[in-house]
């Protein structure tokens, strides 16, 4: 009997215990639906789309989904600055959070900045160093010597013997000026020798005029006979490149003889992209390397980018020299450009930190604690997976490297901590108005 007394107590008060919590839960309940009631709503927004705000509960016109409430107070507890304390657009995401969407922090960096630059290019004669040979007389051409496309020459090479009864005239002109010299030096008149002179000098200029060298005219002279026909020597060393010198051929002024081109020296013309371009100045040096010679690199410089973008490659033509006297860079011929630039120090961040919007380009500071603050910054260039800060962030700063849009999307559904009621302020693309415009 002692022992069901005891049992039926035991009982009893189990069932009072239970009794008692389930009246302590209901009353909690209660008090937390009270709490609740009391919280202020600053806005309602779309789950998916934060970025759709509105002063009233409903359902998202997009999507059809229930629109959330967002209170002044949300957010975790603790912790948090004082409103006066805190730039405006900060706003808080737990550490918790921030690890479940994959956000990632990295250091503003200050550092010299370097980047290669490629781009595929093209051998070209330099256009300065090309030579046009033409005959100023008319005549016959009698013997050729550069007798090939392709010969290589230097300056003075004998290249054609050219007949012109107009400059066989002019030498025996030049002959009798000397011989009247000659006579007119013993004459007891004292003006004769000097007019005599001046005719000799002004034949010898016609003579000279023509092209003939001082050894030809010379040889006329001391041989008093005029020479049939007159060499056409090299002006330039270089190779034939086009020739229309052929025996027995009539010629004028206006005939084209030969082209010689010097490559000693050659252009590398690179098609860059407009990017590039823009990073390339006059005097940047460059290694050009020849893909068919076993990548044999040659030095260069940039002396020319032209001012111009070809509308159907959107590249930049941008010309370089490199000596050339082993002659293995041949015109025409197809080599790639490395070009090593150098920035020197400049405040640098990853490209995937900066969330733009176009107008406006925004990068998340770690305040501490979750805190984030929402910054606009001013970018520059950009240098491999870097990007070049001109304004908003200072060398050693933590923020944001990756999870932006996701950062982006949490702070719209938070009351930044700087301004509870303009909570549009921090948002990286611009949020809407309350009551759903936007």
């Amino acid at each position: 009997m002692k022992a069901i007394g005891i049992f039926l107590l035991a009982v009893i008060l189990l069932a009072a215990g239970f009794a008692g919590g389930l009246a302590f839960m209901r009353w909690r309940s209660a008090q937390d639906a009270a709490a609740a009631s009391e919280r202020k709503v600053l806005y309602w927004v779309d789950p998916m789309h934060p970025a759709y705000k509105s002063d009233k509960p409903g359902i998202a016109p997009d999507c059809g989904m229930k629109l959330q409430p967002v209170y002044v107070d949300q957010g975790p507890a603790g912790g948090a600055p004082a409103a006066g304390s805190t730039p405006e657009g900060t706003f808080q995401i737990s550490p918790e959070k921030q690890q479940l969407i994959g956000v990632r922090f990295g250091e503003v960096a200050l550092e010299a900045q370097t980047e290669t630059v490629r781009a595929s290019g093209r051998v070209t004669a330099d256009e300065t160093r090309i030579t046009h040979v033409h005959s100023k007389i008319e005549g016959w051409i009698e013997q050729v010597k550069a007798d090939f496309t392709g010969a290589s020459v230097q300056k003075g090479d004998p290249l054609v013997t050219i007949y012109s009864p107009e400059l066989l005239a002019t030498q025996q002109e030049y002959l009798l000026a000397i011989k009247a010299q000659q006579v007119m030096s013993r004459s007891a008149l004292p003006d004769s020798a000097g007019t005599s002179t001046s005719i000799v000098d002004a034949s010898r200029r016609r003579l000279e005029l023509w092209d003939l060298s001082a050894a030809q005219i010379d040889e006329i002279k001391n041989t008093g006979k005029p020479a049939r026909a007159i060499t056409l020597y090299a002006p330039a060393s270089g190779f034939v490149t086009a020739r229309n010198a052929f025996a027995s051929q009539k010629i004028s002024p206006e005939t084209e003889l030969y082209t010689l081109t010097d490559l000693s020296r050659v252009w590398i013309m690179a098609d860059m992209f407009e990017s590039d371009a823009a990073k390339v100045r006059p005097g940047t040096m460059a290694v050009v390397r020849v893909p068919s010679a076993n990548n044999a690199a040659f030095s260069a410089r940039v002396t020319y980018v032209q001012p111009q973008v070809d509308p159907a490659t959107r590249t930049v033509k941008v010309r370089m020299e490199a000596d050339n006297p082993t002659m293995r860079l041949k015109p025409d011929m197809f080599v790639d450009v490395e070009m090593r630039m150098g920035y020197g120090a400049r405040v640098t961040i990853p490209g995937e930190a900066v969330l733009d919007a176009g107008l406006r380009k925004t990068v998340f500071v770690d305040r501490g604690n979750g805190y984030l603050e929402s910054r606009a910054v001013e970018t520059g260039d950009h240098v491999g997976d870097r990007v070049v800060v001109l304004s908003g962030l200072k060398p050693g700063e933590r923020i944001v490297t990756s999870g932006t849009f996701l950062v982006d999307s949490e702070s719209q559904l938070r009351p930044p901590i700087g301004n509870p009621a303009a909570p549009d302020t921090h948002a990286g693309h611009g949020g809407g108005s309350p009551g759903g415009k936007q």
